[in-house]
């Protein structure tokens, strides 16, 4: 999801530029040239010499209203929205014209297709795919869209919300769901979600219907994932301010969050507990990262809040050298954060039931990228510094509770949008896509500074850092791997500095077993070949070389869609990715009159529906060889 909703009430820190060096700062405000020069290169990269490459990169047409791949390659579409899940003696079909129930949905797969990962069962012939359902289009979602609207519909819009657990086997050539399978599980807007960490049972999580504060129904705006070395999937709750009514006289910690008025999906309107007029502490209880285990399907989901309360994008983890965790997060919106939490206890040997509170303790830092190509992972701890109860701070669960507020005081640096977040195999090195923040330097919006350094940056950029010292350190080194664009442009803030195919508006990014960094778009419909946009084409997946810098446009999707998710079998052999709302609108809410206005993929002449594909080889080799 783009755009508008993005956007926060932003913190007041200075930028880098304000509070660096003079002679810097006459550097970051020229030329976008004179910035690359200076903030391009210097990192060391890691994978092995030599090209690795070896497919023939496609266009960028836009006129191809379809999903496109190299020539040698393949690709399949499995497990639509609105398809059963496969729990064993629940599997409504999916109805054409919109008419499933709240109680169906429940049972199929969700909307709006997002993060995944594979899990092996069968090695690379058989495994599972958790994957998020990030939000709903009301339009194609009812046969009326939102007309009439009333609770029956806010709980199919929740049904269709969340997490899909679902079994995949390779029959021969193809891949297919397996129907009916024990592991196959919807967790929803509804599904009991269990708290976790410094929060649990805290003042300001309890509520009327949860008076421990213990117990959260459901998880929501589910964006990016990561897979943990113990087994399980973390899922991030990014844009969740947006389904609560704030009425017109918000506090001012839900205006630092950026409650509006009337929530965008309306559910206020239909579940009392989203009106925070009524139930202002239900507004806490989303925001987190949520763990699920997909081996099994009777556990728990969990709200990890030991990690933050952020309109996380993901999480993703590394491991230090004695065996604890390091999971990296961002959250999507301009002018916001990364963050760092580092556990307490090392990973134990025995899976998801063996880490069950692995992540409730530990330390959460924020980023502050300096403008001399170091940084600092700053450390939230209740106490230190300005986080104190003078400064509205009761206690460490308030600090993680309102984690923006804290970031702000400890002068974290502010980003244009931190969105994915993927961990270099060989290296360590983390890279983080910016998407875009047309804000940067207007009017009354923060200006340029060393790791943001572009004005009206509608491009976006993909930074990287190295730890200096094991993955828990607390200085890194950093750089950006490249700049997005299109050197076409006139405007040099537009022109990037891509070695290869050009593109915009960097998102999903995930390194396959070779060291490959594949990138995927998501460039707004309102945008799309327009303007400074008019070479780039429909949103894509290319893959980059990040020991030569070179990138090749791999994939590009149907019209309007977005194209996310990035998973692999262990032999490299088959790669899944999730194609996302295929025809949007510009108003991201599709006119149920007309629901194929602008796409019908993946099923000609039908309600376009988010899909996962499957792609492989011909020759049967490996992605992207």
């Amino acid at each position: 999801m783009n755009h508008d909703l993005e956007d926060s009430n932003r913190s007041a820190n200075r930028s880098i530029h304000e509070v660096s060096d003079p002679a810097r700062r006459v550097l970051l405000r020229g030329s976008a040239a004179g910035a690359v020069a200076a903030l391009v290169g210097g990192c060391a990269t890691g994978g092995s010499a030599g090209p690795k490459l070896g497919f023939k990169a496609i266009s960028a047409d836009a006129s191809a209203n379809g999903l496109r791949v190299p020539e040698g390659y393949v690709a399949s579409v499995i497990a639509p929205w609105g398809e059963p899940v496969g729990v064993p003696g629940n599997m409504p079909a999916w109805k054409p014209d919109a008419s499933n129930s709240a109680a169906e949905q429940a049972l199929q797969m969700g909307m709006h297709h997002d993060g995944l990962h594979y899990y092996p069962l069968d090695g690379s012939n058989r495994g599972l795919l958790a994957m998020n359902h990030e939000y709903t289009d009301d339009g194609l979602l009812f046969p009326d869209g939102t007309a009439n609207w009333n609770a029956d519909k806010v709980r199919k819009a929740q049904a269709a919300h969340g997490i899909a657990v679902i079994e995949v086997e390779r029959r021969g050539p193809q891949w297919e769901v397996v129907r009916p399978s024990r592991y196959a599980k919807r967790h929803t807007a509804a599904t009991p979600f269990r708290v976790a960490g410094p929060c649990a049972g805290h003042t300001l999580m309890k509520t009327a219907a949860d008076p421990e504060g213990r117990t959260v129904l459901g998880t929501l705006n589910n964006c990016a994932s990561g897979k943990t070395p113990w087994g399980t999937y973390l899922s991030g709750e990014e844009n969740w301010a947006f389904y609560f009514d704030g009425g017109d006289n918000p506090t001012a910690d839900q205006k630092r969050w950026g409650l509006r008025p009337k929530g965008f999906f309306n559910w206020g309107g239909g579940d009392e507990r989203f009106d925070a007029r009524k139930h202002p502490n239900e507004f806490h209880r989303f925001g987190w990262v949520v763990e699920v285990d997909p081996m099994d399907p009777s556990a728990v989901p969990v709200k990890r809040t030991a990690l933050g309360r952020a309109a996380h994008e993901g999480a993703w983890v590394s491991v230090t050298k004695d065996g604890r965790a390091v999971v990296y997060s961002g959250e999507d919106a301009r002018f916001e954060y990364i963050y760092k939490f580092v556990s307490r206890d090392k990973i134990a040997p025995g899976g998801a039931k063996a880490n069950a509170t692995l992540l409730d303790h530990g330390t959460l830092h924020v980023a502050r990228f300096d403008a001399d190509g170091t940084g600092r992972w700053l450390p939230l701890v209740h106490g230190q510094g300005p986080l104190t109860p003078a400064n509205g701070f009761a206690d460490q669960a308030e600090v993680l509770i309102k984690t923006r507020q804290a970031a702000d005081l400890l002068g974290a640096t502010k980003m244009d949008r931190p969105e994915w977040l993927a961990i270099d195999p060989a290296s360590g090195e983390v890279y983080c896509t910016l998407t875009n923040n047309s804000r940067r330097g207007q009017a009354g919006e923060p200006g340029v500074d060393a790791a943001n350094p572009r004005a009206n940056n509608v491009m976006g950029q993909i930074i990287r850092w190295r730890e200096m010292g094991d993955a828990d350190g607390t200085q890194f080194s950093w750089n950006h791997l490249l700049l997005a664009g299109d050197p076409a442009n006139e405007r040099p803030e537009a022109k990037g500095n891509v070695k290869g195919d050009v593109f915009a508006c960097p998102d999903g990014i995930a390194f396959d077993g070779r060291g490959v960094l594949w990138i995927q778009t998501d460039l707004a419909a309102a945008q799309m070949n327009k303007g400074e946009m008019a070479r780039i084409g429909n949103n894509q997946m290319l893959a980059c070389d990040v020991a030569s810098g070179e990138v090749r446009r791999f994939l590009t999707g149907p019209a309007n869609c977005e194209i996310t998710g990035a998973t692999w079998t262990p032999d490299g052999r088959t790669m899944f990715i999730n194609v996302q709302h295929p025809g949007e609108t510009p108003s991201e809410r599709s006119d149920p009159a007309s629901p194929t206005r602008y796409s019908s993929w993946p099923n000609q002449g039908a309600r376009p529906r988010s899909a996962t594909v499957v792609i492989r080889k011909v020759d049967g080799g490996v992605i992207g060889t």
